[in-house]
């Protein structure tokens, strides 16, 4: 009999493992329930989409037809799974019971909206899916102020998006920073003053105390100030979505996570459950860089997890999915920003002793015309030199400096061993002759 898998979510994590559970065998009864009404996209990409640089069609990757079609998986959109019967191995949706041989449970995570008075009035939104951004776009028509909740990358994004589209924005954060915990403060104010610059007014240490208005949104009150506008949008983080492996009694971890074995099986107290998977947002990860958890909501992390989970769910060869180090880039304005392994803050809460290094330059050589400012600093653990992170600034080209960083903090290199093994290709048009990478880890030598 054909294994039934069954996967819950259809986001980057549940469609990867439909897929992978497809490849790994041509025979499965795949089922995929969300009740989204679309698929297979990043919401990444939603803050484009309201300002139309991409269309939504163009941002939605597949639909439900082409997967049925061209891999034989069956998608059910616009429905909630009620129940899972662990015991039973069913999966109750729209009043239907589906049995099941594997379960993934790719459910994603949540935007946190505080819990303030006025945040359901009309006009207020979180972004998270495809539904969120026509929403926001339709009622931007009708507005001219917009207040954002939260500085972190979505915010900034949104508010560069919003702010092209003409209209007035701030963007309210409850720490003295922008994208706080995975930048440092010194990274992060060079982008505050990059989108002051563009017209984007910010209130820093202000947490949201009360969205007003009469039925609709007309101010946000922060610190005991009141900002007047006619959309506001949380964008203040995401929380793990566990209803289900909570009815489940899977596992949760001290990070409010699931835990899940290298085979991204998930545990029951403490014990592995063989034919439940867990993949995306609501799984907490091992770190690469030190021993411990950490949280790794990215897209690229949902992907590599539900390769793992929908092949190890339809039986195939068992794959195994190991530590992050999280590399994460965006696009702010003008400028790149990105990261990987651990911020100075990240790093004080393991408790390392720090170095720094830092080097400018650009991004190509100085004859060559169109060259962007770049700027990159190395983090190392004073007493061992390890890499353990880094961030870059850059008018373009920031990803693969920051991928080639993320390779030496996962492969365990300090910055002594990075000097002795490091080459950057050449060529006026891409690169100086001497990368700023390989300035900024000769610095890090220097302070260590």
């Amino acid at each position: 009999m054909a294994r039934r898998i069954i996967v819950i979510g259809s986001g980057a994590a549940g469609m990867s493992a439909a897929s992978a559970a497809r490849k790994a065998s041509s025979d499965a009864q795949i089922t995929v329930f969300t009740e989204d009404e679309d698929i297979a996209y990043s919401p990444c990409a939603i803050p484009w989409g309201i300002e139309g640089r991409s269309g939504w069609d163009e941002i939605v990757m597949h639909t439900p037809e082409f997967y049925e079609k061209e891999r034989n998986i069956k998608v059910v959109t616009r429905t909630r799974v009620e129940s899972v019967d662990g015991d039973a191995k069913t999966v109750t949706a729209d009043g239907q019971t589906y049995p099941y041989d594997a379960l993934v449970i790719a459910t994603g995570g949540r935007v946190f909206v505080p819990p303030v008075p006025g945040a359901d009035l009309a006009n207020v939104f979180v972004v998270r899916t495809v539904r969120d951004g026509k929403d926001i776009q339709a009622a931007l028509k009708d507005v001219d102020s917009v207040v954002i909740g939260g500085a972190g990358v979505i915010g900034l994004e949104l508010a560069v998006a919003i702010r092209e589209m003409g209209k007035d924005v701030t963007v309210i954060e409850m720490m003295d920073q922008v994208i706080p915990r995975i930048a440092d403060k010194d990274m992060a104010d060079e982008i505050q003053e990059h989108l002051e610059s563009k017209g984007i007014k910010f209130v820093m240490k202000a947490p949201i105390q009360a969205v007003n208005g009469d039925g609709e949104v007309s101010s946000v009150t922060a610190a005991g100030q009141e900002y007047p506008c006619g959309l506001m949008i949380f964008a203040t983080g995401v929380r793990a979505n566990l209803d289900i492996p909570k009815a489940l009694g899977l596992d949760v971890g001290q990070l409010n996570a699931l835990i899940a074995a290298p085979t991204l099986n998930a545990y029951r107290r403490g014990r592995l459950v063989p034919d439940v998977y867990v993949a995306g947002d609501l799984v907490q990860c091992e770190s690469a860089v030190m021993p411990g958890a950490t949280m790794s909501q990215l897209g690229s992390t949902a992907v590599r997890q539900g390769l793992v989970a929908g092949n190890n769910a339809a039986g195939g060869e068992k794959k195994l999915f190991g530590p992050v180090a999280s590399p994460w880039v965006s696009v702010i304005g003008d400028k790149q920003i990105a990261g990987t392994g651990l911020s100075l803050g990240l790093a004080s809460w393991y408790g390392i002793d720090t170095a720094t290094g830092s080097a400018s330059g650009l991004t190509r050589a100085r004859y060559y015309p169109g060259g962007k400012e770049l700027r990159v600093k190395v983090i190392a653990d004073r007493t061992t030199h390890r890499i353990v992170g880094a961030q870059i600034i850059a008018g373009e080209e920031a990803t693969g400096r920051i991928d080639w960083l993320t390779s030496a903090i996962v492969n365990g290199m300090t910055a002594e061993d990075f000097l002795m093994r490091s080459e950057n290709a050449y060529c006026p048009p891409t690169s100086m002759v001497r990368d700023v990478v390989i300035a900024a880890v000769e610095d890090l030598c220097r302070q260590l």
